[in-house]
């Protein structure tokens, strides 16, 4: 499926009629679902085109929230190895809606990243928190790992 990210050699293989795709964060095959394939651009593009650095990035983080279990899609992490940025991906036939938002809202009431990105494939979302006032925006653009 075509996405708005930058097209990568992916490398995919069948076991027994399944397809996987390389996580290159977990260093190992996954099903490849709508939503992994998604996952596997938008690593690729953070790190092959925006410069964040792969020893920083983890993908299925385990988070736990009123005692529920729950899984964060990607963190990217800063160099003190706190939480940097929550990303959450969707299938791109999957519409970002505030259901999304609330979905990663939530994940980051105990991560407390700075950063949130949602991204079905087609569009990519990025929002800036500022804890001192409590704000938040919306960037245009993901920004380069630098500008963080």
């Amino acid at each position: 499926m075509e996405l708005n990210l930058p097209k990568y050699n992916a490398r995919i293989r069948n076991d027994n009629g399944l397809l996987k795709i390389h996580d290159r964060i977990r260093q190992k095959f996954v099903a490849l679902t709508p939503e992994e394939w998604v996952r596997q651009h938008f690593i690729n593009h953070l790190i092959d085109n925006l410069g964040y650095p792969q020893s920083l990035m983890a993908n299925e983080i385990g988070v736990t929230l009123n005692g529920t279990r729950r899984r964060c899609d990607s963190v990217v992490f800063n160099h003190a190895g706190k939480p940097l940025v929550i990303i959450e991906y969707k299938a791109p036939e999957v519409s970002i809606s505030q259901k999304v938002f609330d979905q990663i809202v939530r994940y980051n009431m105990v991560l407390h990243a700075a950063y949130l990105f949602v991204s079905n494939g087609l569009n990519h979302y990025c929002c800036s928190i500022d804890y001192t006032d409590g704000s938040y925006s919306f960037l245009k653009e993901i920004p380069p790992y630098i500008n963080l």
